[in-house]
């Protein structure tokens, strides 16, 4: 018989993270908060939708959640009707909010208090590695929990990979984040240099892509920041939540993010711009 699963957080990443756990045979019950988004779910994946978290999670063998901030994580773990009060002893949380390794740590002495294995699992690859079942997944917790939620994962996760004790998924998420602001940034002033010279910027993107400049960013948001085109699903105010996170743990731990901080500002610059909703890449707006 297949593993019961259910699914928390039907949002752009959530919505095809539980459709490609359905599709690998997975009996799936999904709750969101806006339960219109659950309905529709149900309505193209087939499944079953529940009213409240702890309803969802219910006799499941495996939850997965996957919902906005640190408050959301704790309201949809740890709240009166959040999973861990429906959930039953031997099964597994995994949770792929972005968050900090703090709340991280938290839900994992409350669900190790009722018996019940946690891994912290950030995603990385965006709303398209989502859909094409392609994401990053980074992983913190206990070995054993996390082997046998490894095939679940491994429906949507392209590397999926056990990092260190609970924190240490959300932790390397910071790492990935603070490398990629970097990134935009210098390509953002690529981009507009460029332009600015009376290139071809296309062709000079062409190229440089060819040597050591090369990068994700740079393949595949490129030309899309050179024709002013931001509508990719990772937006600017999710990033800003992201780096906050990052620098808040460095204050922590005493990592120097001089860029980082930097580069958080300039993402404030394109929010008072309206560019909230915009994809990380329209850092190039500010220039």
């Amino acid at each position: 018989m297949s593993a019961k699963v259910a699914f928390i957080g039907l949002g752009v990443m959530g919505f095809p993270m539980a459709g490609h756990l359905k599709a690998k045979g997975y009996d799936v019950v999904v709750y969101n908060r806006t339960a219109s988004k659950a309905q529709q779910w149900v309505g193209k994946h087939g499944g079953k939708s529940a009213a409240t978290p702890a309803a969802a999670a219910k006799d499941c063998d495996f939850v997965m959640t996957m919902v906005g901030n640190d408050d959301d994580v704790l309201a949809v773990t740890t709240g009166g009707e959040g999973v861990l009060a429906g959930m039953k002893k031997g099964a597994i949380l995994v949770d792929h909010t972005t968050a900090s390794a703090d709340v991280a740590r938290k839900v994992f002495a409350a669900a190790k208090e009722k018996g019940i294995g946690f891994i912290d699992a950030p995603v990385s690859g965006g709303q398209a590695g989502a859909e094409n079942g392609k994401l990053t997944v980074m992983c913190g917790g206990e070995k054993e929990p996390f082997e046998r939620a490894r095939p679940l994962m491994d429906s949507y996760g392209r590397a999926v990979t056990l990092l260190g004790e609970s924190g240490a998924g959300q932790l390397t998420k910071m790492v990935n984040q603070i490398c990629i602001a970097g990134l935009v940034q210098a390509l953002s002033e690529g981009i507009a240099f460029a332009e600015k010279a009376g290139l071809d910027a296309e062709q000079v993107l062409e190229v440089i892509s060819k040597g050591a400049a090369q990068s994700w960013q740079m393949e595949n948001r490129g030309k899309t920041m050179h024709a002013r085109k931001f509508d990719f699903g990772f937006a600017v105010d999710w990033m800003r939540k992201d780096l906050g996170i990052a620098m808040a743990e460095a204050k922590r731990n005493g990592a120097s993010l001089p860029v980082t901080a930097l580069v958080d500002q300039f993402y404030g610059d394109v929010q008072k711009k309206g560019g909230n909703r915009f994809d990380t890449s329209s850092l190039i707006l500010r220039l």
